[in-house]
């Protein structure tokens, strides 16, 4: 199974960088996990509620520890997302596009969490399985 299946077969789910804002990518990821019926929790330190949905500001404060993480968030912030995540025990972490930071991912690798961040997106990917 490749990296993506894996990440895709999880059986919880967090979108770091998760938005209100309906234009933005991370509302957009977050939306399109909960419409495939994946358990998802979204991210965001500024953000109480998408749609419904509470928003956690970090990954300790989630009620479970995600098996994956989608993150969307500037490179600066992506490398505090991945050390949380690192610490929390989290499988499974995906960067979308322009939220990349090789450093983190060297990190989160050497523990031996499946990271995909080569430019690949999860919004293409799902649209294309249904």
């Amino acid at each position: 199974m490749d990296s993506i299946q894996q990440f895709l077969a999880a059986e919880s789910f967090a979108v770091a960088g998760a938005s209100a804002r309906t234009h933005k990518y991370g509302y957009k990821v977050f939306k399109t996990l909960v419409a495939s019926g994946r358990r998802t929790y979204p991210l965001n330190p500024v953000t109480e509620q998408i749609e419904g949905h509470k928003v956690y500001p970090r990954i300790a404060d989630l009620p479970v520890v995600p098996q994956a993480l989608s993150i969307i968030t500037p490179p600066e912030v992506t490398q505090r997302v991945i050390a949380d995540a690192i610490e929390a025990g989290v499988q499974h972490i995906w960067m979308q596009p322009g939220a990349e930071h090789e450093q983190a991912s060297e990190s989160a690798r050497e523990v031996g969490i499946n990271v995909i961040d080569d430019g690949s997106c999860i919004l293409v990917l799902l649209a294309r399985q249904s």
